[in-house]
């Protein structure tokens, strides 16, 4: 994703090992890199998560509005996705420099929680047809070690995990216009339901028929194109995209469609065991996303 800058010994060095069965880093080519998870970070927000991927470093904010709903979904609140790639996380995210990949990866999100199955919108909704919750879900890349997509689909998954919302009483009407009052007991929440929310997983064709899953920026150099596939955690597919200048034979990639499903629940797995024990935590001490 970051632009390297590798010589073509340096590529096929970086290649062979691939095909040698060994990383550069001592990885196999399915193994993932140790993954960092903290939430309730920002106390402004509603939700939020900071994930850390070996040197990609993300936090994810989610804030709650309160807006008419679409009229084609007047049951329904919405998710809406912004990504920020600032310019300290890599050079070429200067200027506007990380417009593309900022857009490709909200679309991205916005496609993987568009389906009913994910996430129910209709819980968000509080006068059907009126108001409904709208949650502002804005991804900061704070610096860009490989692999941003899935990275980020996992910050989503924990923030969306941590979110509270304020419970919300119709309280009347006057004038026409409908009161509210919104409970200002701690207590007194609405949470989201993430239990079929999907990630990402990539792969990285690193070779005509060899892939590699969580590149590192260097190995991205080499790989001309990539398949993201979000994953449910019951197995299912709910989007794909190929990223970059190539394809993949279909041999190749029915075999990465079953190996993102498997890893899908694994790291779907370990991510859920990791937010059920932050929160039974009941005095844990926040760091802080500017503590080192």
């Amino acid at each position: 994703m970051t632009d390297i800058l590798l010589s073509e010994a340096e590529k096929k060095y970086l290649i062979d090992g691939v095909k040698l069965g060994m990383r550069v880093d001592g990885r196999e080519r399915l193994d993932y890199r140790r993954l960092e998870l903290e939430t309730g970070l920002v106390c402004t927000a509603n939700g939020s998560a900071r994930i850390r991927l070996s040197s990609t470093d993300i936090l994810v904010t989610v804030k709650m509005e309160m807006e008419p709903p679409d009229p084609d979904n007047p049951f329904c609140g919405k998710l809406q996705f912004f990504v920020n790639c600032s310019a300290n996380a890599a050079p070429e995210f200067e200027g506007r420099g990380g417009e593309d990949l900022a857009t490709t990866l909200s679309g991205m999100l916005e496609r993987l929680y568009s389906s009913p199955f994910t996430i129910d919108k209709t819980k968000l909704c509080v006068v059907p047809g009126k108001y409904v919750r709208v949650l502002y879900i804005d991804i900061e890349i704070l610096e860009c070690g490989g692999n941003l997509f899935d990275a980020a689909s996992l910050g989503v998954k924990a923030a969306l995990y941590s979110t509270r919302m304020p419970q919300i009483y119709v309280t009347g009407e006057d004038g026409g216009h409908l009161e509210f009052v919104v409970s200002d007991n701690p207590h007194d929440v609405d949470r989201i339901n993430i239990s079929n929310a999907p990630i990402l997983i990539t792969h990285l064709r690193i070779s005509e028929n060899l892939t590699v899953v969580d590149p590192t920026p260097e190995e991205e150099c080499c790989g001309p194109v990539r398949l993201v596939v979000g994953v449910t955690p019951r197995s299912g597919i709910a989007a794909t995209q190929l990223l970059g200048g190539g394809t993949f034979s279909p041999q190749t990639l029915v075999t990465c469609l079953k190996s993102a499903v498997e890893l899908g629940e694994q790291i779907d797995r370990c991510l859920c065991e990791k937010l059920l024990q932050e929160e039974r935590v009941p005095e844990r001490q926040i760091k802080g996303f500017l503590d080192k």
